[in-house]
């Protein structure tokens, strides 16, 4: 397929979008679908807790371990290719933990698969860079946050409706296989479709950046998706060392600009590029309150209230409604409104999961999940609104050329902060069952405010920086590196 020229917009564009999201979404949707099969499948395949921990917390763990580097890969060699490789391995693995006999297979299958989901997601953003302009890249973001929002949210919805309708000892496996003939079709018209990258020359990849960042998550986020096993007791230091290579990471990524050379994540990404720092920030905090919520509901509403999978995960739809309703509409006035939106829409997802927690705790048992549900409305539309338009103001001045490591360190940030969320908010959730005599109201309530407080402090990044900007401040770029010469290839 040719390259289209820069100045000339894509004229299948949108068509290639939508191609991009729904085999976004397919990836992102198996980081939470899963959960709610956990009890067949370790029933059907004789598992133990720790190794069927593992499906889903080795998924989570493979997809951010590779986003930075599959973005920054695809820059290099072209995203269409690794795109296109990507879904086919994630199609093929889909199938495999499908078909798995046995527990072993079946996780290996699934590390298989969130390796192939990590160098997917971060080609989805550096699409849009590349064939969206202006205020159409607006909204082709905000499209994409409510995918990112939307993925999370509906995961217990749609594994529950899959195992209603898959009813029989087998029926987890549909949880897989559906993922089949959809990442067919959309790979099928990825061909077609999207547009292809083709570099000036080979980049050699900046393999020590590879190695201190990939060994920087695997530090901070294996004992958080090994913590229902004791993994924080026992793996705390690795705390401490994932924050110091971290550092190191940094430091030799400054050391390879400075040498002329490419670093796997430019550091100007952060010192030059206007939003890029506190975007990712934002989206961080709210990622660790955001998605823990999700499990601590399907604790309470199917452990506390004995709801089926499926009910429960219609107690929680009106937030992916709100969600859905919300990004549709913020990302056509995120380039009116800017960050006032993010602080508008953090204001509402504090006050509907801090509602929410009210509710739950203090209304009469019988009428709480009716009385929530206008409450987590609130939250959901609130959701739509800092999701779409932070991706949006985080992404939009990076150029084209880092697009994909760009959006791979982003949600590398935004797994990180799922990973803290949900390994923190149902450990919460547990210790004060215990300690409250198995009170699943205060059980629920108390964890669900927790996880309002990492976005209370979101708000505040938020709010500083809206504030910064009604007063025309803007961050000076550094004498050695111009503006210019950092955009030079932004198309």
């Amino acid at each position: 397929m040719p390259t289209q020229a820069n100045d000339t917009p894509d004229p299948r564009r949108w068509k290639a979008l939508w191609v991009t999201l729904v085999a976004g979404f397919m990836s992102l949707l198996d980081v939470t679908i899963v959960a709610v099969a956990l009890p067949s499948m370790q029933r059907d395949l004789h598992a133990s807790a720790p190794a069927i921990q593992w499906v889903v917390s080795g998924y989570a763990l493979a997809f951010a371990l590779v986003l930075v580097t599959a973005g920054r890969v695809g820059d290099a060699i072209g995203r269409r290719r690794i795109y296109l490789l990507a879904l086919t391995a994630f199609v093929v693995c889909s199938a495999a933990a499908g078909a798995a006999p046995s527990i072993s297979l079946l996780v290996a299958a699934r590390l298989a698969q969130g390796v192939a989901a990590g160098c997917l997601a971060p080609q989805n953003s550096a699409f849009i860079q590349q064939m969206f302009r202006g205020a159409e890249r607006g909204r082709a973001f905000g499209l994409f946050g409510a995918t990112v929002g939307i993925s999370s949210a509906v995961g217990p919805v749609v594994g529950g409706l899959i195992l209603t309708l898959a009813d029989g000892p087998q029926g987890w496996r549909w949880i897989f296989y559906v993922n089949v003939p959809i990442g067919l079709a959309a790979l099928l018209l990825g061909l077609r479709l999207l547009p292809s990258t083709a570099p000036g020359h080979r980049e050699r990849l900046d393999l020590g950046g590879v190695v201190l960042l990939g060994t920087a998550v695997l530090a901070l986020m294996l004992p958080l998706v090994l913590a229902e096993s004791g993994g924080v007791r026992r793996l705390w230091w690795l705390f401490p060392l994932g924050l110091a290579l971290f550092g190191v990471f940094a430091q030799w990524e400054r050391r390879v600009l400075a040498r002329e050379g490419r670093p796997l994540l430019d550091p100007r990404l952060v010192t030059t590029v206007r939003g890029y720092a506190i975007g990712a920030g934002i989206a961080t905090l709210y990622f660790i309150g955001f998605s823990g919520v999700w499990l601590v509901f399907a604790l309470f509403f199917q452990n506390g209230l004995n709801y089926s999978p499926l009910r429960s995960g219609l107690a929680v739809t009106p937030f992916a409604l709100g969600s859905a309703l919300a990004a549709a509409v913020a990302g056509r006035l995120v380039d009116r409104l800017g960050r006032l939106l993010t602080v508008c829409g953090l204001v509402g997802v504090i006050l509907g999961l801090g509602g929410t927690a009210l509710v739950l705790r203090l209304a009469p048992a019988d009428v709480a999940t009716w009385l929530a549900l206008p409450v987590l409305f609130l939250g959901g539309l609130g959701s739509g609104c800092v999701i779409s338009p932070n991706v949006t103001m985080t992404l939009r001045d990076v150029p084209v050329r880092m697009a994909g490591a760009a959006g791979g360190a982003l949600q590398t940030g935004q797994r990180l902060g799922g990973a803290i969320g949900t390994a923190a908010l149902p450990g919460v959730f547990y210790l004060v069952l215990g300690a409250a005599h198995h009170d699943y109201r205060t059980a629920v309530a108390t964890s669900v405010g927790l996880g309002v407080l990492p976005v209370i402090t979101g708000l505040s990044l938020a709010v500083h920086d809206w504030r910064r900007h009604r007063r025309g401040k803007r961050e000076p770029c550094p004498p050695e590196v111009s503006h210019s010469h950092l955009h030079a290839d932004h198309g």
